[in-house]
């Protein structure tokens, strides 16, 4: 791995991984970081972009941390009764949550768009049980990278709430038609901050508009045919590890339901 700087050329949505890899590195060099992304300080340098947007913001900051902590929490989880599982993350981008979940067995897809996974393998040159796919996950043939093997899970963070009902719809078919034994963890956010439009300044330079969200899994059952909900979670658990005034209000029904989503649901 050489140590040029990258230059992503990267607009929209996928530009809101930069942001979000920044704010994981950030976080990480606080003193009372809640997880360590070794990955994401070593490389975050590599990258020749404009941070100053990220660096001022700290509503995308929090809500990134909190998500982060939330998932891995769920995700080790997963991985302690399925250790041979076969993960795929989709819209990876510059996600490294496999470093810190890696146990030696299972198998771990990272799946983006083509110029996404072009920056990710710069920096990242994954091989072995983790690897890369260039592939929208609208593309029915993204599956035929995938080596079906144990239990399948499917993590899906950071990009429902860009994406229309019906491209939805069409990635959970991809997901039921292709994989057995499947389970899906799927972060939306409230129909309240699609209605509002309320989206964190940094992310809405970009150009990345919010268009759709649900609160629990049974609002989306139509979306979802040939699915079950297994839990219904959020990422107030790791907003209160940022501040903890969270642990007093978290219980209340209109803070719960303006939290971002964590939707765990698994194949019929």
């Amino acid at each position: 791995m050489t140590n040029a700087k990258i230059k992503p050329e990267l607009n929209g949505v996928a530009e809101t991984m930069l942001l979000t890899f920044y704010a994981r590195a950030q976080y990480s060099k606080s003193p009372k970081h809640a997880f360590y992304d070794a990955k994401a300080v070593e490389l975050v340098d590599r990258l020749d972009y404009d941070f100053s947007r990220a660096s001022k913001d700290t509503a995308m900051g929090s809500g990134t941390i909190a998500r982060t902590i939330v998932f891995d929490e769920l995700v080790r989880a997963f991985l302690q009764q399925h250790p041979d599982a076969t993960v795929v993350n989709i819209a990876c981008g510059l996600d490294t949550r496999v470093y810190r979940m890696d146990n030696g067995q299972c198998i771990w897809y990272n799946l983006d768009l083509p110029e996404t996974i072009h920056v990710r393998d710069q920096i990242f040159q994954e091989q072995g049980r983790i690897s890369t796919v260039g592939k929208s996950v609208l593309d029915p043939t993204w599956p035929e990278a995938i080596a079906r093997r144990g239990t399948m899970l499917f993590v899906i963070e950071g990009l429902s709430m860009y994406l229309q009902p019906e491209e939805v719809a069409q990635m959970l078919r991809i997901i039921h038609d292709n994989f057995e034994n499947a389970y899906v963890m799927l972060e939306t956010t409230s129909p309240f901050w699609v209605q509002k439009q309320s989206i964190e300044k940094s992310v809405q330079e970009t150009g990345a508009v919010f268009t759709w969200g649900v609160n629990r899994f049974s609002e989306m059952q139509e979306l979802a045919p040939g699915f079950h909900g297994v839990k219904d979670d959020n990422i107030l658990r790791g907003m209160a590890k940022l501040y903890p005034v969270y642990r007093l209000v978290s219980w209340v029904p209109l803070v719960k339901n303006m939290a971002e989503k964590i939707l765990v649901f698994q194949k019929d």
